[in-house]
Protein backbone atom coordinates (compact mmCIF):
# COMPACT_ATOMS: atom_id res chain seq x y z
CA UNK A 1 0.00 0.00 0.00
CA UNK A 2 1.84 3.40 -0.52
CA UNK A 3 1.85 5.89 1.49
CA UNK A 4 -0.65 8.10 0.15
CA UNK A 5 -3.46 5.24 -0.19
CA UNK A 6 -2.59 4.17 3.54
CA UNK A 7 -3.83 7.61 5.02
CA UNK A 8 -6.84 7.57 2.56
CA UNK A 9 -8.05 4.72 3.89
CA UNK A 10 -7.12 5.20 7.63
CA UNK A 11 -9.45 8.55 6.99
CA UNK A 12 -12.26 6.46 5.23
CA UNK A 13 -12.67 3.44 7.41
CA UNK A 14 -12.60 5.66 10.71
CA UNK A 15 -15.49 7.70 8.71
CA UNK A 16 -17.29 4.92 8.47
CA UNK A 17 -17.05 2.48 11.08
CA UNK A 18 -17.89 5.81 13.12
CA UNK A 19 -21.17 6.23 10.80
CA UNK A 20 -22.26 2.12 11.67
CA UNK A 21 -21.74 1.24 7.70
CA UNK A 22 -18.56 -1.24 8.51
CA UNK A 23 -19.18 -3.89 10.93
CA UNK A 24 -17.26 -2.82 14.22
CA UNK A 25 -15.15 -5.90 14.37
CA UNK A 26 -14.27 -5.01 10.86
CA UNK A 27 -13.90 -1.85 11.25
CA UNK A 28 -11.58 -2.35 14.36
CA UNK A 29 -9.28 -4.44 12.43
CA UNK A 30 -9.16 -2.87 9.03
CA UNK A 31 -8.23 1.04 11.19
CA UNK A 32 -5.59 -1.07 13.36
CA UNK A 33 -4.05 -2.27 10.13
CA UNK A 34 -4.73 1.64 8.54
CA UNK A 35 -3.25 2.94 11.72
CA UNK A 36 0.04 0.59 11.36
CA UNK A 37 0.45 1.33 7.29
CA UNK A 38 -0.34 5.68 8.29
CA UNK A 39 2.53 5.45 10.69
CA UNK A 40 4.78 3.87 8.07
CA UNK A 41 3.66 6.66 5.32
CA UNK A 42 3.75 9.30 8.43
CA UNK A 43 7.73 8.28 8.39
CA UNK A 44 8.05 8.62 5.34
CA UNK A 45 6.46 12.05 4.88
CA UNK A 46 8.36 12.94 7.98
CA UNK A 47 11.48 11.88 6.31
CA UNK A 48 10.92 13.36 3.03
CA UNK A 49 9.63 16.81 4.67
CA UNK A 50 10.84 17.32 8.37
CA UNK A 51 14.24 15.25 9.08
CA UNK A 52 16.71 17.76 7.47
CA UNK A 53 15.99 20.21 11.00
CA UNK A 54 14.42 17.53 13.03
CA UNK A 55 16.77 14.43 12.75
CA UNK A 56 15.86 11.19 10.71
CA UNK A 57 14.53 9.59 14.00
CA UNK A 58 12.94 12.72 15.31
CA UNK A 59 15.78 13.38 17.45
CA UNK A 60 16.82 16.99 16.91
CA UNK A 61 19.39 18.64 14.43
CA UNK A 62 19.00 22.36 14.26
CA UNK A 63 15.46 21.75 14.75
CA UNK A 64 14.66 20.60 18.57
CA UNK A 65 13.69 16.57 19.41
CA UNK A 66 10.28 15.59 18.98
CA UNK A 67 10.06 12.52 20.95
CA UNK A 68 9.10 13.57 23.87
CA UNK A 69 6.19 15.49 23.01
CA UNK A 70 3.69 13.07 23.24
CA UNK A 71 2.96 13.97 27.32
CA UNK A 72 -1.00 13.86 27.21
CA UNK A 73 -4.26 13.23 24.62
CA UNK A 74 -4.11 16.95 23.59
CA UNK A 75 -0.56 16.46 21.89
CA UNK A 76 -1.90 15.76 18.93
CA UNK A 77 -4.35 18.32 18.25
CA UNK A 78 -1.10 21.10 19.58
CA UNK A 79 1.10 19.45 16.76
CA UNK A 80 -1.44 19.64 14.15
CA UNK A 81 -1.45 22.75 15.36
CA UNK A 82 2.00 24.22 15.35
CA UNK A 83 2.68 22.08 11.76
CA UNK A 84 -0.19 24.15 10.07
CA UNK A 85 0.80 27.40 11.31
CA UNK A 86 4.52 26.73 11.70
CA UNK A 87 6.37 28.80 14.48
CA UNK A 88 7.14 32.45 13.96
CA UNK A 89 10.11 34.02 14.18
CA UNK A 90 11.97 30.07 13.58
CA UNK A 91 12.90 28.26 10.28
CA UNK A 92 9.84 26.43 10.73
CA UNK A 93 7.22 27.36 8.22
CA UNK A 94 3.64 26.81 7.80
CA UNK A 95 2.51 23.86 6.24
CA UNK A 96 0.20 23.35 3.41
CA UNK A 97 0.00 19.62 3.19
CA UNK A 98 -3.36 17.78 3.36
CA UNK A 99 -4.94 17.32 6.91
CA UNK A 100 -4.98 13.78 6.27
CA UNK A 101 -0.99 13.93 5.48
CA UNK A 102 -0.52 15.75 8.95
CA UNK A 103 -2.23 13.52 11.10
CA UNK A 104 -0.02 10.86 9.65
CA UNK A 105 3.25 12.65 10.66
CA UNK A 106 1.69 13.01 14.07
CA UNK A 107 0.87 9.09 14.13
CA UNK A 108 4.87 8.24 13.17
CA UNK A 109 5.71 10.73 15.82
CA UNK A 110 3.40 9.56 18.63
CA UNK A 111 4.75 6.07 17.55
CA UNK A 112 8.67 6.76 18.09
CA UNK A 113 7.34 9.00 21.44
CA UNK A 114 9.87 8.20 24.73
CA UNK A 115 7.40 10.25 26.76
CA UNK A 116 5.08 8.62 29.19
CA UNK A 117 1.42 9.39 28.40
CA UNK A 118 -0.19 11.80 31.39
CA UNK A 119 3.08 12.63 32.71
CA UNK A 120 2.74 15.90 34.27
CA UNK A 121 5.10 18.69 35.45
CA UNK A 122 7.58 17.17 37.70
CA UNK A 123 9.57 19.02 40.87
CA UNK A 124 9.12 22.06 43.15
CA UNK A 125 7.20 24.08 40.91
CA UNK A 126 7.78 27.56 42.70
CA UNK A 127 11.37 26.80 42.98
CA UNK A 128 11.36 26.41 39.31
CA UNK A 129 10.07 29.36 38.94
CA UNK A 130 12.35 30.95 40.96
CA UNK A 131 15.75 29.23 39.51
CA UNK A 132 14.35 30.69 36.10
CA UNK A 133 14.35 34.37 37.00
CA UNK A 134 17.19 34.43 38.31
CA UNK A 135 19.36 32.74 36.48
CA UNK A 136 17.33 32.57 32.97
CA UNK A 137 14.83 35.71 33.05
CA UNK A 138 17.49 38.36 31.90
CA UNK A 139 17.67 36.78 28.44
CA UNK A 140 14.67 35.08 27.78
CA UNK A 141 10.84 36.21 28.12
CA UNK A 142 7.58 34.58 29.24
CA UNK A 143 4.34 36.26 28.58
CA UNK A 144 6.24 39.45 27.85
CA UNK A 145 7.97 39.67 31.21
CA UNK A 146 11.92 39.03 30.53
CA UNK A 147 14.85 39.79 28.42
CA UNK A 148 14.33 39.86 24.70
CA UNK A 149 17.97 39.13 23.29
CA UNK A 150 17.22 35.35 23.74
CA UNK A 151 14.27 33.34 22.38
CA UNK A 152 10.45 33.58 23.91
CA UNK A 153 10.05 30.43 26.11
CA UNK A 154 6.57 31.57 26.62
CA UNK A 155 5.47 28.17 25.00
CA UNK A 156 8.54 26.33 25.53
CA UNK A 157 6.96 22.62 26.26
CA UNK A 158 5.31 22.55 23.17
CA UNK A 159 8.21 22.75 20.74
CA UNK A 160 10.93 21.34 22.72
CA UNK A 161 11.71 18.11 24.36
CA UNK A 162 12.56 17.72 28.05
CA UNK A 163 16.09 15.77 27.05
CA UNK A 164 16.61 19.12 24.07
CA UNK A 165 15.82 21.31 26.93
CA UNK A 166 18.73 19.81 29.56
CA UNK A 167 21.10 20.14 26.81
CA UNK A 168 20.25 23.56 25.90
CA UNK A 169 20.73 24.60 29.76
CA UNK A 170 24.11 22.15 30.08
CA UNK A 171 25.53 22.64 26.91
CA UNK A 172 24.35 25.98 25.49
CA UNK A 173 26.42 25.67 22.51
CA UNK A 174 26.21 21.93 21.14
CA UNK A 175 22.47 23.41 19.50
CA UNK A 176 22.07 27.03 18.79
CA UNK A 177 18.55 28.34 17.78
CA UNK A 178 18.17 30.08 14.26
CA UNK A 179 17.97 33.98 14.45
CA UNK A 180 19.62 33.68 17.89
CA UNK A 181 23.08 32.81 16.18
CA UNK A 182 26.54 34.70 18.04
CA UNK A 183 28.64 37.13 16.68
CA UNK A 184 31.49 39.16 17.00
CA UNK A 185 31.87 42.78 15.36
CA UNK A 186 34.78 45.15 15.24
CA UNK A 187 34.50 48.27 14.39
CA UNK A 188 37.49 50.95 11.94
CA UNK A 189 37.85 52.04 15.51
CA UNK A 190 38.64 48.58 17.13
CA UNK A 191 35.32 48.58 19.59
CA UNK A 192 34.35 44.62 19.50
CA UNK A 193 30.72 44.08 20.19
CA UNK A 194 28.87 40.61 20.81
CA UNK A 195 25.50 40.03 20.54
CA UNK A 196 23.08 37.67 18.27
CA UNK A 197 22.67 38.26 14.51
CA UNK A 198 19.11 39.46 13.26
CA UNK A 199 19.57 40.16 9.90
CA UNK A 200 22.73 40.52 7.00
CA UNK A 201 22.97 40.91 3.20
CA UNK A 202 25.99 41.80 1.25
CA UNK A 203 26.53 44.69 2.53
CA UNK A 204 25.24 45.07 5.79
CA UNK A 205 24.54 43.27 9.29
CA UNK A 206 22.10 43.97 11.91
CA UNK A 207 22.49 42.15 15.34
CA UNK A 208 21.19 43.04 19.13
CA UNK A 209 24.03 43.22 21.18
CA UNK A 210 24.72 42.28 24.75
CA UNK A 211 22.60 45.05 26.55
CA UNK A 212 19.34 44.42 23.94
CA UNK A 213 20.02 47.38 21.81
CA UNK A 214 19.28 46.65 17.88
CA UNK A 215 22.52 47.90 16.02
CA UNK A 216 22.97 48.06 11.78
CA UNK A 217 26.18 48.50 10.78
CA UNK A 218 27.68 49.00 6.96
CA UNK A 219 30.45 45.84 6.51
CA UNK A 220 32.88 48.37 5.17
CA UNK A 221 32.81 50.27 8.14
CA UNK A 222 33.76 47.14 10.12
CA UNK A 223 37.13 45.28 10.38
CA UNK A 224 35.86 42.17 11.49
CA UNK A 225 32.70 40.12 11.46
CA UNK A 226 33.05 36.66 12.92
CA UNK A 227 30.30 34.37 13.68
CA UNK A 228 31.02 32.51 16.50
CA UNK A 229 30.81 29.17 17.85
CA UNK A 230 30.14 29.96 21.64
CA UNK A 231 26.86 30.44 22.40
CA UNK A 232 25.78 34.36 24.26
CA UNK A 233 23.63 32.04 26.65
CA UNK A 234 26.22 30.31 29.34
CA UNK A 235 26.04 26.79 29.69
CA UNK A 236 24.97 25.57 33.29
CA UNK A 237 27.14 22.79 34.66
CA UNK A 238 26.36 21.22 37.62
CA UNK A 239 28.59 23.90 39.49
CA UNK A 240 26.30 26.49 38.43
CA UNK A 241 23.16 24.86 38.25
CA UNK A 242 22.43 21.82 40.80
CA UNK A 243 20.84 18.38 39.54
CA UNK A 244 17.80 19.02 41.85
CA UNK A 245 17.64 22.88 40.83
CA UNK A 246 17.48 21.59 36.96
CA UNK A 247 15.23 19.35 38.08
CA UNK A 248 12.43 22.11 39.23
CA UNK A 249 13.65 24.40 36.69
CA UNK A 250 12.44 22.04 34.05
CA UNK A 251 9.31 21.39 36.01
CA UNK A 252 8.57 24.71 35.74
CA UNK A 253 9.52 24.84 31.82
CA UNK A 254 7.14 22.01 31.30
CA UNK A 255 4.41 24.28 32.27
CA UNK A 256 4.89 27.20 29.71
CA UNK A 257 2.61 25.97 26.47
Amino acid sequence: MTARAAIQTLAVTAMLAGAGIVPLGVASAQVGAAQADAVKAGGAVFRERCADCHGAEAKGDRGPNLTGLWTSAAADDRAFRIIRAGVPGSIMPPSQAPDSEIRAVIAYLRSVSTAAAGAGPRGNMANGERVFWSSCGGCHHVNGRGGRLGPDLSSIARSESREGLVRAIRDASASITSGYEPVTLVTRDGQRIRGVRKGEDAFSIQIMDTRERLLGYMKADLRESTRDAQSVMPSFGTDKLSDADLEDLLGFLATLR
